[in-house]
């Protein structure tokens, strides 16, 4: 393992590929022709697929909530639970899944997720049909647990087949799919509901099996060149090693990314709730056009992020802090412009998504290529099993807070944005240039 040699260096990339470019990443670039750069593309987009489908499966259901309640006679706990449960079982399990993404493969993993995604979302929707809460809590679960197994993984498979600045690309593409999914999914699923209610939970299945399939036949994962595996013991043992020797800026890392998913859910949770209120009164496919506009802001900015930082470390640390710099000024402008003064206040929650889509690509670079192939999926499966947490504490934990006293919600969010980034600036500097380095035997 290759050691920094100055204080300032605390960022070294790692590789168990050679020093020149992954092959098929240097065919792209060096003009393989028409045909090889369509296949690229078709490639990229499957990659992004999986991010998308995620997102869908659970931000689709968001609108019917209310539905749900009503139809179903249930509590608003145990509505919510529907989005909850979701989350954190996909957060308790993304480890689990990431180490065996490390034993078997990446597409060994996300293939089985799909399918279990899928066929849970199926039941989930025949439980509601069946007015069954039970079946659908637990159809919830179980599509939590197939879930792990999808976007997480992707983002190392993404760190197994390219490298540099096409690493940093598809990683910029895949954080935009999963923000798109967040644009499209309330208002998809307060059109589909318009049919009949439950109408979001077959809906989903079907992009499923589109990314199962664009998976199977589109994506093709390096092969390993050894088949020997570490015990496990000997593999928990590695990555405490890594966890140890780059905690410094890898637990920043994590913090900041799962701070930027707590924060940005926060706030919709919040917006949600106040533009069905006087004077807006807004709900329905409206109202998630609205919630939309923060969220394009991330979209744009994380795919344009992803395809300019390339291989300069020096440029990810100026963006992730102006990022969090942008987050943390804007959030605490709305003390001054809130929701009394709509059009400024939803400018300054788009200004402080766009810190969070300057932010997240830099962070996912950084972590994907910062360990060998073998131990990639665990440390990518602990950044995403955090970010899962975030989103899942987001909502509950702004919706008690806003009962209290809605200032403390954005003095809370723009102090942990301002400690965010004290943490980085000071303990997470990436090398000059972070194109991966062969690793030392």
């Amino acid at each position: 393992m290759e050691k920094t040699k100055t204080r300032k260096l605390n960022i070294t990339f790692q590789s168990d590929m050679e020093a020149e470019e992954h092959p098929r990443e240097a065919a792209s670039e060096g003009g393989g022709g028409k045909a090889g750069a369509k296949g690229k593309i078709w490639e990229f987009i499957a990659i992004a697929s999986i991010p998308l489908v995620l997102v869908l499966g659970n931000s689709m259901l968001v609108p019917i909530l209310p539905d749900m309640q009503r139809e179903m006679n249930i509590s608003d706990f145990k509505s919510s639970l529907v989005i909850t449960l979701f989350s954190v079982t996909a957060g308790v399990f993304i480890p689990v899944v990431g180490y065996l993404s490390d034993r078997f493969g990446r597409k060994a993993i996300i293939i089985p997720a799909l399918i279990v995604y899928g066929a849970a979302g199926v039941l989930a929707g025949f439980g509601a049909v069946w007015g069954s809460y039970s079946v659908v809590i637990w159809a919830r679960a179980l599509q939590g647990l197939g879930a792990a197994g999808t976007a997480p993984i992707a983002m190392a498979l993404v760190g197994d087949m390219y490298n540099g600045a096409t690493e940093s690309k598809v990683l910029g593409l895949t954080e935009a799919s999963n923000g798109f999914g967040k644009v499209i999914s309330p208002i998809l699923g307060a059109a589909l509901a318009l049919i009949v209610w439950h109408a979001p939970f077959f809906a989903f299945p079907i992009f499923c099996v589109l990314s199962l399939l664009a998976v199977m036949f589109l994506i093709k994962e390096p092969k390993e060149k050894t088949s020997k595996k570490e015990p496990v013991g000997q593999y928990l043992r590695t990555v405490g090693h890594i966890i140890k020797e780059k905690g410094r800026w890898l637990v920043t890392s994590f913090f900041a990314g799962s701070l930027a998913l707590f924060t940005l859910f926060g706030i919709l949770f919040y917006l949600s709730e106040i533009l069905e209120e006087k004077p807006y009164n807004l709900d329905g496919v409206i109202k998630g056009l609205v919630l939309a506009i923060p969220l394009a802001g991330l979209v744009i900015t994380s795919y344009t992020t992803g395809a300019v930082i390339k291989k300069n470390g020096t440029l990810m640390r100026w963006l992730m802090n102006i990022g969090l710099t942008l987050s943390t000024v804007s959030l605490g402008l709305t003390l001054v412009w809130n929701k009394e003064h709509l059009i400024a206040f939803m400018s300054l929650i788009t200004l402080s998504s766009v810190g969070t889509g300057l932010l997240l690509p830099c962070l996912n670079t950084m972590i994907t290529g910062s360990v060998q192939k073998s131990q990639r999926g665990m440390i990518t499966s602990i950044y995403n099993s955090l970010r899962f947490l975030g989103v899942a504490a987001g909502p509950p934990l702004i919706g008690y807070l806003m009962e209290e006293n809605e200032n403390i919600v954005f003095i809370m969010l723009s102090a942990l944005a301002l400690i965010a980034l004290c943490l980085v600036f000071f303990l997470v500097r990436p090398e000059p240039n972070i194109a991966r380095k062969p690793q030392k035997t």
